[in-house]
């Protein structure tokens, strides 16, 4: 097993580090900045600047001041070069960029590695993606020898504001389809989580990035990220994060009409049949939630299990849980890292108190996990529990941490009204070795991903994004590319 305590202290050394606005490293105007702890023992990694409205507006400047100069003049052969050298470039660094949101945020190591092959993929195929822009040309009925053509152009600057919970694969689904289609990018990344954002943007400039085609203002969300999502000078707003947040960003938007894309909060289901596989659908619905330590929107955090079978399955579910092994994240064989901060530790702690209070059985969990190796860390127990029924806290809001409610169900029209019965419709999963009741069950849930005796598969080439209050817009295949072009219609008059 690899020791990386070596590389980890020399990676973060509780030094300064700068944010990146039109090619050059600053501080903020003001001078403040922010601490970056590990959450998985409190110390010290760095501190970033704390930048605000003034340092949004110098991003955003620059970033359009690209946009109209000498960036607007890159072809799609260069653009698509760009993000080929930026894929081997992230290959080459991948351990550290790893390691990198591992101290910052907790991710178990073993996870971040195995990232590779999608952020990696994503780079790859947004690089070919951008010299596969085109128009159309269309037979119209106008009087006389009119001609009629569509272009296909890039909307402009776009404000990008990610969640601490996926720094590297977040940055670069929002910044890899704005570089093939020819946008910039003023990127504000979480105040829990900035660090990797920053080796990412060092990254971009090693590889040919040119100046101000990508700007990171680092702050907090309530200062720098409504000064860029309220910003006369964006043209588009793209945002993952809470559902409250982004009802906040879509109301600062109407400011300038700016195009808005939101992947917001999730409660997702997972539908086990009687006729599921057991063997197959055990570790995939628990890992469904624990992975991440919960910590992921599409957390299938609602079980519903057919009561034939209930008993069995969630018992081995918990039995499951009892095995995860819960530890730094730097470790290969740790399963449950640390939640990242002591705000969202007291959320989860929150909530479960409140699932036996209203009638929940713990199952398993239930509690922080405890431990010298845990010592100033914020660590829960992957908890399962019982009893659980529609109307609790626990099975209708969105709790972020490692927690799964466990619910029987007799029938699928039960379980379908059951499931749909949330404002949110981000994801879902189903697990049964009957195609027609898989099918059945995929078609009724209203979610924007549904997973069929799997569970977290997302693909560059495949959307992903969220109905009702999950979001709107979509990340990853064609669709995406859409979220950042604009389609002018061309009229020509050949008499």
């Amino acid at each position: 097993m690899k020791d990386r305590s070596a590389a980890a202290t020399a990676l973060y050394d509780g030094g300064h580090r700068r944010m990146f606005i039109d090619g050059n490293w600053c501080d903020a105007r003001s001078g403040e900045t922010i601490e970056a702890r590990n959450p998985a023992d409190g110390t010290l990694l760095a501190t970033v600047p704390k930048g605000g409205r003034a340092d949004v507006d110098a991003a955003v400047k620059a970033a359009r001041a690209a946009f109209e100069g000498p960036w607007s003049k890159w072809t799609p052969f260069e653009r698509q070069a760009l993000l080929l050298r930026i894929a081997d470039r992230f290959e080459e660094e991948w351990e550290n960029l790893c390691l990198s949101d591992t101290l910052d945020m907790g991710m178990p190591i073993q996870r971040t590695i195995a990232n590779s092959r999608r952020v990696l993929g994503m780079l790859r195929f947004y690089a070919g993606q951008a010299v596969a822009i085109h128009g159309a040309t269309i037979p119209n009925s106008f009087p006389g020898e009119i001609y009629s053509q569509t272009v296909r152009e890039p909307i402009g600057v776009v404000g990008a504001i990610i969640p601490w919970n996926a720094p590297i694969a977040g940055s670069i689904w929002k910044i890899a389809p704005a570089i093939a289609t020819g946008c910039t990018v003023v990127l504000k990344p979480s105040e829990e989580a900035s660090l990797t954002v920053l080796m990412i943007a060092r990254i971009m400039q090693e590889a040919g990035l040119p100046d101000g085609v990508l700007n990171i203002v680092t702050g907090m969300g309530f200062e720098a990220g409504a000064a860029l999502a309220e910003h006369d000078g964006v043209d588009k707003i793209v945002f993952t994060g809470s559902t409250a947040t982004g009802q906040a960003i879509a109301r600062a938007a109407t400011g300038n009409l700016k195009r808005v894309s939101l992947e917001l909060g999730g409660k997702s289901p997972v539908i086990v049949c009687r006729d599921a596989d057991i063997e197959k659908a055990v570790p995939v619905a628990a890992m469904a939630v624990f992975a991440n330590s919960g910590q992921i929107c599409i957390a299938g955090s609602r079980l519903f299990v057919a009561r034939e079978i209930h008993d069995e399955f969630v018992r081995r579910v918990a039995d499951y849980a009892a095995g995860l092994r819960i530890g730094h994240g730097i470790h290969e064989d740790t399963d449950i890292g640390p939640i990242i901060s002591a705000r969202q530790a007291k959320r989860i702690a929150g909530y479960l108190d409140a699932g036996p209070r209203e009638g929940a059985e713990v199952i398993t969990g239930g509690a922080r996990a405890e431990g010298p190796e845990l010592a100033g860390g914020h660590f829960f127990q992957p908890t399962v529990l019982g009893g659980v029924t529609d109307d609790m806290s626990v099975a209708r809001e969105e709790i972020f941490g490692p927690v799964i409610s466990a619910l029987p169900f007799d029938d699928l029209d039960e379980v379908v009204a059951r499931a749909n019965a949330t404002p949110y419709g981000l994801a879902a999963g189903v697990f049964s070795t009957h195609l027609g009741t898989a099918h059945k069950l995929a078609h009724r849930l209203k979610a924007g991903s549904v997973w069929v005796n799997m569970y977290h598969a997302i693909d560059p080439a495949v959307p992903f994004g969220g109905v009702k209050m999950s979001g709107y817009g979509r990340e990853g295949g064609t669709e995406h590319m859409e979220e950042y072009l604009d389609t002018k219609a061309i009229w020509i008059n050949a008499d």
